[in-house]
């Protein structure tokens, strides 16, 4: 009935605690003397889950099925542009899955070019419908917030389309779209309410501008954009756009995908630079002005350096922002937590991209919340592993990443006693089309000090997020390179790279070099 498989089974006045360690656990946190009390009768539910989104979802749903009584409160606040959507929070609607899906649509557009080389003819009037693309992303978009709705219902878990504000320590009050006011008590509380793109703080930013949470449903072609910002939702965004066939700039502050390896993300933006994207460095924009409405319509935006006195001007037909807000609660604009996602307020709880120096990824979300429901309610001890996480920017050319990138490796273990293999390498598929031969590359990185333990993997190439994955798990139960190396590679594809890595990049470079100088020589005696 518990799912406890430990004694002491601990139950006050009917309500199941756990066993000894979630007792005192319960003691520390104030909970015990509530329940004592007879303080827990008082409560509409056991668990109020503020937000939505895939971490929320997966909280609620676990408490459920673990006999629990809970609520799901869920609010967008519609953007400038009037934009909102349906349950599911960023990922499924503004985030993950129509970026992956508008990614693909630029991808097919590459595998078109390359079609011709391995002897597909077709009209050489080929043009992209964005309307076709909108509507089609959109439909499916749809029919994931409606079968969140129903998964809900079928788990018995209360959601309303409510905007959340705490009253009192236990007590919420939640205000629909129509302004009724309703109230209602949790003995605990989640909160995974996601992030939101936030605006530029200049003149003319929310007249003129969108976000990323407007671009997915745009209802017209952006064309000529402007992207602000240089985290993984910028460059995945300009990636695809550019894909497209539109004229992308980026506009840069500083770095590119800060806290990725460095190395791997410049070498993604160089990439994406040499296939049309243009990036503006080191710039923030201080105007915005519309010189035509239209849809779209004629933008003008001034940017100033962030080294200098430097003024550029630029016209644009769209400007994104892409640039995070997080929920502005504790310190940083995170909210810091203990190791088991608890705040300093004992009964409420926090899981997803409002962490403090958490990964800002929906599987995250979705592993932290189903395991916090676990601790709470099924007197389970496992916590979400924050630091092996495989994860892939989905830019043009894919960037996927596990574990620690160079610069945290050598923060954390010292330059010295961390090894870093290299590879650059050239995939089949690109070699009829004859494009980008050595742009791929890949980064294993290695603790000497404990028997070359694969700490970081870094990869840049096709399919990055399928590759990944699978060294994910590796890493997870703590594969080391000899094993690696012991591992009979896949052949012909991108994933035996890791057969070829090498200590100095130099040797990997030129041997890589000399195999397909020497195939192209051979070819022209065969000729």
């Amino acid at each position: 009935m518990t799912g406890q498989k430990t004694v002491p089974q601990v139950f006050i006045n009917k309500t199941h605690v756990g066993g000894c360690d979630k007792t005192l656990q319960a003691h520390k946190d104030g909970s015990l003397q509530s329940l004592l009390k007879g303080e827990n009768e008082a409560f509409e539910y056991d668990l109020i889950v503020i937000g939505g989104g895939s971490g929320g979802l997966s909280c609620s749903k676990e408490a459920a099925s673990l006999g629990k009584k809970v609520m799901v409160l869920d609010y967008v606040v519609p953007t400038p542009k009037g934009t909102t959507w349906g349950l599911g929070g960023t990922c499924v609607n503004v985030g993950c899955i129509p970026k992956k899906l508008m990614h693909q649509a630029a991808l097919l557009g590459s595998a078109m070019e390359d079609a011709r080389k391995f002897g597909w003819e077709f009209d050489e009037s080929v043009k992209h419908n964005w309307e076709t693309m909108k509507t089609a992303v959109n439909n499916y978009i749809g029919s994931l917030n409606w079968g969140y709705r129903v998964s809900l219902r079928d788990k018995n878990v209360n959601y309303v389309n409510a905007y959340a504000e705490f009253v009192e320590p236990h007590k919420i009050k939640a205000t629909n779209k129509r302004g009724k006011e309703t109230f209602h008590t949790a003995a605990r509380f989640v909160l995974a309410t996601g992030e939101r793109p936030r605006y530029l703080g200049v003149p003319g930013d929310q007249e003129y501008c969108i976000t990323s949470d407007d671009l997915f449903s745009l209802p017209y072609c952006p064309g000529k954009t402007l992207i602000v910002g240089a985290s993984y939702v910028a460059l995945e965004c300009g990636g695809f756009l550019a894909g497209l066939g539109l004229d992308v700039t980026i506009m840069v502050r500083s770095i590119l995908l800060r806290g990725f390896d460095q190395d791997m993300a410049n070498r993604a933006g160089e990439y994406m630079e040499e296939h049309g994207v243009k990036f503006i460095r080191k710039h923030v924009p201080i105007k915005i002005e519309e010189l035509e409405a239209g849809t779209p319509g004629r933008l003008k935006v001034t940017s100033k350096s962030t080294e200098s006195d430097e003024v550029v001007e630029g016209e644009y037909n769209t400007v994104c922002s892409s640039s995070s807000l997080f929920i502005q609660l504790f310190r940083n604009g995170k909210i810091p937590v203990n190791d088991e996602e608890q705040t300093n307020v004992p009964h409420i709880y926090a899981i997803g991209d409002i962490l403090e120096g958490k990964w800002e990824l929906t599987p995250v979300a979705i592993q932290a919340g189903k395991l916090l429901a676990r601790r709470l309610y099924a007197g389970a001890a496992v916590k979400c592993d924050y630091i092996n996480v495989p994860t892939t920017v989905f830019t043009p050319m894919e960037y996927g990443a596990c574990g620690l990138s160079e610069e945290k490796a050598t923060e954390f273990y010292g330059q010295d006693n961390i090894e870093v293999y290299h590879s650059l390498f050239w995939p089949l598929e690109f070699t009829v089309p004859g494009r980008d031969n050595n742009k791929c590359y890949s980064k294993i990185i290695c603790n000497k000090l404990d028997n070359d333990r694969v700490i970081g993997f870094h990869y840049l190439g096709p399919n990055a997020g399928e590759v990944t994955q699978g060294f994910g798990a590796a890493m997870k139960c703590g594969v080391t390179k000899e094993q690696l190396d012991g591992t009979i590679g896949i052949h012909p594809t991108c994933a035996e790279v890791r057969k070829t890595v090498e200590k100095n990049l130099l040797i990997s470079a030129c041997f890589f070099f000399f195999f397909f100088y020497r195939t192209d020589t051979d070819m022209e005696k065969n000729d």
